[in-house]
């Protein structure tokens, strides 16, 4: 059964999680993402008029910045009515508008640069990824404000890229070095019905990696050696065979994730099997052999990306932001297409850790790399030469609602807890679906139902999979096999009334997480997990460098505690350690005696919170 997510715009947040994210989200990072991008030049580059001189006053994706920061906007102008934002928007807008060119091409670069180089460089150079933004951007501006100024900028662009690119006689055959524009083209498609856009979107799937290869011609064209590629061979974009012969996730996280859910979009649509398998394949590789514990992906700072299977290091791991908002978008629409837990576990896992640490509490700081320990030389950054992840981070926050629910057939799916509002349009279900709760902080959850006439439908409720019990009751009624579990959501069927009340409460303890006897640098250790959370030592709470010399003995008690006072209220997991002392190591780098120990008291906070305070060690995993 393919399901349909409903839109950022037909869910309301308000719980004590997500909704002060929101809030610091549209209070601070709006503002400091327009100003940054007023500052260094990205607002003011878009105008055809403006001569930047030295190319290096401008970039080659500074367009795509801009996108995020629109969409960012856009969204939170959907929950929270803002005119001053609003008009600023209409004024950007309008220099997108100016900076289209009369055949509909708009990219800053190459109207104001590099005119003379259009579509030259499709492997390096970000036309079509910037594209693909603009178009997001554009979707997202045309639902939150119903205004088509965007929509109509990029229609005309996406018009003109169609009359380029494509398999007939006198188009190019080429696709995107940075893939964005796939996964963009379906969005533009689903709000317009231009089927146009979607048969453009398969053309690009389809012709990555394909013989001749157009990177190689394009590179010879011009006057430059296909090999001296400064990242290696096309796997680094994904495009060394075929999409549908792609088994092994390889080369640019971040890229790969963007293909991924072109890939997944172009399945939900068409009902491709070979595409449906080629991404079965590919999420078996990346979640089962290259997936961090907090959702990060792709070890490696010099390819941005992966590795080989099982290579997780933790100081020295990449796990860029954009790559865990990349996890989260592709599993999404797998979920789309199947409606299995798993996929809404792995979505969970990167949002609620390896995603959500990409920002700081204050919202004005930003992490491109996510390690999993750290010896408190990292620490989040005001803003980043290449600034994809803080527009990422914020679009995803300020969007979060749009992962939750889902519906088909006038069924009712629900993915993810979160306290606030659902309203189900789609097949006359007619439905509001009201949910309280303090997840993730406990697993109790009621949901209530609002209709204007009694009907029979089901509704799915999650059970995550680090769920080992739960319980459920209807209208305060326990269920016994009224309940049934399939693909590991609770399916509730019945005659619904207004006002049924659904009350399911999951087990949240504290749970010490081993990783595969592969991973090498786990071996011997845990990592601290409850609920959807991930936990982490911190140097502050946890006073002992380094922190590796802390050992979790296996019958420790582990509590939770929740702490309204710190970092704007978590729970914490406290608990007895042993402590490998210095003592008799004064004068020796070696010893054959025994190690000393003392116990200790540890507290450990959610991975997603960690260096929002003094600076200092970091660790996620514990030896045991």
């Amino acid at each position: 059964m393919i399901l349909d997510p409903l839109k950022f715009h037909q869910v309301t947040i308000e719980d004590t999680f997500w909704k002060p994210r929101q809030a610091v989200n549209r209070a601070v990072t709006i503002p400091i993402q327009y100003e940054h991008c007023k500052t260094t030049g990205r607002i003011d580059g878009i105008d055809p008029d403006h001569k930047p001189g030295d190319p290096g006053a401008h970039h080659i994706f500074w367009d795509s910045d801009v996108a995020k920061w629109i969409e960012t906007a856009s969204y939170s102008l959907q929950t929270e009515p803002d005119p001053q934002l609003e008009a600023l928007l209409d004024e950007v807008i309008a220099k997108f508008a100016k900076l289209q060119r009369p055949d509909g091409y708009v990219n800053s670069w190459y109207t104001n640069v590099e005119p003379e180089k259009r579509w030259s460089n499709l492997r390096d150079c970000h036309e079509l990824y910037c594209a693909g933004h603009l178009m997001e951007a554009a979707v997202a501006h045309f639902y939150a404000t119903g205004k088509q100024s965007l929509l109509q900028i990029m229609c005309r662009y996406a018009d003109y890229i169609d009359t380029v690119f494509g398999p007939e006689e006198g188009k190019r055959r080429g696709y995107p070095g940075h893939e964005e524009i796939e996964l963009a083209l379906v969005k533009l498609y689903d709000c317009t019905g231009n089927e146009r856009y979607a048969k453009l979107a398969r053309f690009f799937i389809d012709e990555r990696g394909q013989q001749p290869h157009y990177f190689d011609l394009e590179a010879r064209e011009r006057g430059e050696d296909p090999s001296a590629f400064p990242f290696g061979g096309h796997d680094y974009n994904q495009s060394h065979v075929p999409v549908r012969q792609q088994t092994r996730v390889v080369g640019h996280a971040v890229r790969a994730m963007y293909l991924y859910c072109g890939m997944a979009d172009i399945a939900k649509k068409t009902g491709d099997a070979e595409l449906i398998q080629a991404c079965e394949a590919l999420w078996q590789n990346v979640c089962q052999k290259q997936m961090y514990v907090t959702g990060g992906i792709g070890p490696s700072r010099s390819n941005e990306g992966f590795t080989f299977d099982y290579d997780m290091p933790e100081e020295t791991a990449y796990c860029e932001t954009c790559a865990a908002i990349g996890l989260v978008f592709w599993n999404h629409r797998l979920l789309q297409l199947t409606g299995e837990r798993r996929f809404a576990d792995v979505m969970e896992r990167a949002l609620y850790n390896g995603a959500l640490s990409g920002v700081s509490l204050s919202g004005d700081r930003f992490f491109y790399v996510n390690p999993l320990a750290s010896l408190g030389d990292h620490h989040r950054q005001p803003w980043f030469g290449c600034a994809c992840c803080p527009g990422n981070i914020s679009r995803l926050i300020a969007s979060v609602g749009e992962y939750a629910y889902s519906s088909a057939e006038s069924n009712i799916w629900v993915h993810l807890y979160v306290q606030g509002s659902a309203r189900f349009d789609k097949d006359t279900l007619g439905a509001t679906l009201r949910q309280v709760t303090n997840y993730p902080w406990d697993g109790a959850i009621r949901l209530t139902l609002e209709m204007e006439k009694s009907q029979r439908f089901s509704v799915h409720l999650r059970i995550p999979s680090w769920c080992r019990q739960y319980t459920v009751a209807v209208n305060g009624l326990p269920l016994n096999d009224d309940g049934s579990v399939s693909q590991g959501y609770l399916v509730l069927e019945r005659q619904w009334q207004h006002g049924d009340l659904i009350e399911l409460s999951l087990d949240m303890p504290v749970e010490r997480v081993s990783a595969h006897p592969q991973i090498r640098m786990a071996n011997g250790k845990v990592a601290l997990q409850r609920g959807p959370l991930v936990y982490c030592l911190e140097e502050v709470d946890n006073p002992v460098t380094p922190l590796s010399r802390i050992r979790l003995p296996r019958r420790s008690e582990l509590r939770a505690n929740h702490e309204p006072d710190l970092l704007g209220g978590v729970t914490t997991i406290t608990g007895e350690a042993e402590l490998i002392t210095e003592d008799g190591w004064e004068s020796a780098l070696y010893s054959v005696n025994p190690q000393n120990t003392d116990r200790i008291q540890i507290k450990a906070v959610p991975y997603s919170v960690w260096d929002n305070r003094a600076a200092g060690h970091m660790l996620v995993w514990l030896r045991e």
